[in-house]
């Protein structure tokens, strides 16, 4: 966090004027603040000056929050979007393996080598999953703290506008908090503006304190804010979202790395963990549930899309709504960072350079719920493992999450994935994302694309979770909100006779189906103390076509190791969070370094 940084340029803001015009736009519903915002060159007052004006610098808070798809920007933004070096969260768990040798590859790079340290050169930085100081958080939360600090000076806005507004800017500070928890611990809190001859000490908070002002922030927003956004708004935060994100955060920190009396690292301490073990913790996670289930049972509007008719094709396309349109009935809190999709075309262009784990594609069972053998014989197939002569054969969110040997690209041809596809890359893992990666440009035309940060099948499957731990074993309500996800694919209910080991299993299993490559997995990983799933072996496929390679309908497989990770033999728990910058710590207003680095 440079707050030296962070106070000059907002001096720069107050002095010069705040431009809200950008390559990009945020438009809650279709036409928000209309085509593009225009420049205000204000200083404060002349911001707060009108509703629509101060509406510009809200939407400026809401423009730097959190976005889990590499997009191409351009300026100072454009430091928060070259995540992992254009790379996805995902590539760091067990669910997907990057190959993309080069210089700008987070994985492979720091990752997968060892190399991430808290003084990485300059080509370097920015490439990590997260760099402590040049995130945008702290941005959103100095736009938040301008709207709040400054709305009272609105003229043309009625009580009622005024609290939402307010609401909304302490969500916004909520999550970009929240989203700082998960990757470093506890953090230091800017609970207002910092003025220009402001004394730079702000201390780091403990892990504690920071999961307790988010939750407090978050309750003193929920009462105030609309439970469901109509169309024209969708975007803006809601009740819903509060209640969700309270309860991912609760989640979160009652999970063994944090709520334990053995440390996860030997340097863990308060600022990092809770350092004791505490059942009332889980409680007041499963309480956070519960809070967010009553208020579903009064204001309804949230369910799980549905298939408009029992087939495979209905299903994917139930699943893909449900992650990819804005509006509808699932999404709880949707980032934006552009109406056209056109930005994710350099994402579209490399991923051919990283792709799913066979480990991963080998979770998803068939398509009637039965688990996928784990001793499939590649080589010798009794069955095919992807099409069969009546179609896909597997679990429907498997062929919206992985592009497989068969499966269309995003421009409507065969993916080049199979050995003697003519413009086949060697080097992969035999299979490529699909998800948010459409197969068809006229299946983009309309459809604006969205980051779905939280969305209802996360909190049904969280409360699952939840209650399984809270009552010592899976009861019906939990096994209910399980089995509710995989009926929308046309699932079978799991198994009735789980113990509690198993069926924390058998959620943990389900959250990376059904939210996989929208980084719940890496969370999931940590929380857990996965080391086991950091240190095994990962594989790739190889799939040749064996009729028309143009058109292909059969193919041979045969099963390869991946590259391993340092990882696997030389695991250290330091990578559960992200180093402080050395920069970061020598200005000394407070921030203290990660255990291990």
């Amino acid at each position: 966090m440079k707050l030296h940084k962070i106070t000059t340029n907002l001096l720069v803001v107050l002095s010069l004027g705040l431009s809200l015009t950008s390559c990009y736009d945020i438009r809650f519903g279709d036409d928000f603040l209309g085509t593009g915002a225009e420049n205000s060159g204000a200083v404060t007052d002349s911001m707060f000056s009108s509703k629509i004006n101060a509406d510009k610098v809200l939407t400026q808070a809401y423009k730097y929050l959190p976005y889990g798809l590499p997009v191409k920007m351009s300026g100072e933004d454009a430091r928060a979007y070259d995540k992992l070096g254009m790379n996805v969260l995902e590539a760091l768990t067990d669910l997907h393996q990057s190959t993309r040798d080069n210089q700008m590859d987070g994985p492979v790079n720091l990752y997968y080598r060892g190399a991430l340290s808290a003084n990485l050169n300059e080509a370097n930085q920015g490439h990590e999953a997260y760099r402590f100081g040049s995130e945008l958080d702290y941005s959103t939360i100095r736009y938040a703290w301008i709207y709040i600090e400054n709305c009272h000076k609105i003229p043309d806005i009625t009580d009622m506008e005024l609290r939402e507004r307010v609401a909304e800017a302490k969500m916004l500070v909520a999550l970009s908090y929240a989203e700082m928890l998960r990757y470093v611990g506890g953090v230091p809190i800017l609970d207002h503006y910092v003025k220009e001859d402001e004394v730079m000490n702000f201390p780091r908070r403990t892990f504690a304190e920071t999961v307790d002002y988010i939750v407090r922030l978050i309750d003193e927003a929920k009462g105030d804010l609309k439970w469901k956004q109509d169309e024209n708004n969708d975007g803006r935060m809601t009740m819903a979202g509060a209640l969700g994100l309270k309860f991912r955060v609760l989640l979160f920190a009652a999970s063994p790395m944090f709520n334990s009396a053995t440390p996860w690292h030997p340097a863990a301490d308060r600022y990092t963990c809770y350092t004791d073990y505490d059942a009332s913790r889980w409680q007041r996670a499963a309480d956070a549930g519960k809070e967010f289930m009553d208020a579903l049972s009064i204001y309804g509007q949230y369910e799980l899309i549905q298939p408009v008719e029992s087939t495979h094709a209905a299903r994917r396309t139930a699943f893909q709504k449900a992650y990819y349109d804005r509006g509808g009935s699932e999404v709880l809190i949707s980032t934006r960072r552009s109406f056209e999709v056109s930005v994710l075309n350099d994402f579209f262009s490399q991923r051919n350079y990283s792709g799913p784990t066979l480990n991963y594609v080998n979770m998803f069972p068939w398509e009637n719920g039965d688990d996928f053998p784990s001793d499939f014989d590649w080589e010798n197939p009794s069955t095919q493992p992807f099409y069969g002569p009546n179609g896909p054969t597997r679990d429907p969110r498997l062929y919206e999450t992985v592009t497989l040997p068969g499966s269309l690209y995003f421009d409507g041809t065969y993916a080049p994935i199979y050995t003697n596809h003519q413009f086949f890359r060697p080097g992969g893992t035999g299979f490529t994302m699909k998800k948010f990666i459409l197969e068809q440009n006229a299946d983009r035309n309309g459809r604006p694309i969205q980051w779905p940060y939280l969305r209802l099948a996360e909190i049904w499957l969280s409360y699952a979770e939840v209650l399984n731990e809270v009552k010592g074993a899976p009861t019906t309500d939990a096994y209910r909100y399980v089995n509710e996800v995989r009926a929308r694919v046309g699932l079978k209910p799991l198994a009735d006779n789980l113990t509690k080991d198993q069926f924390r299993e058998a959620v943990l299993r389900e959250r990376a189906l059904e939210l996989g490559f929208e980084e719940v997995r890496w969370f999931d990983l940590i929380r857990y103390n996965r080391v086991d799933e950091f240190r095994k072996e990962l594989y790739g496929l190889q799939s040749t076509a064996l009729d028309n390679p143009k058109q292909p309908t059969k193919f041979s497989y045969k099963k390869y190791r991946l590259q391993d990770r340092l990882w696997k033999e030389h695991w250290d728990s330091k990578w559960y969070l992200s180093p402080i910058p050395f920069e970061e710590v020598n200005k000394e207003y407070g921030m203290t370094q990660n255990p291990g680095w």
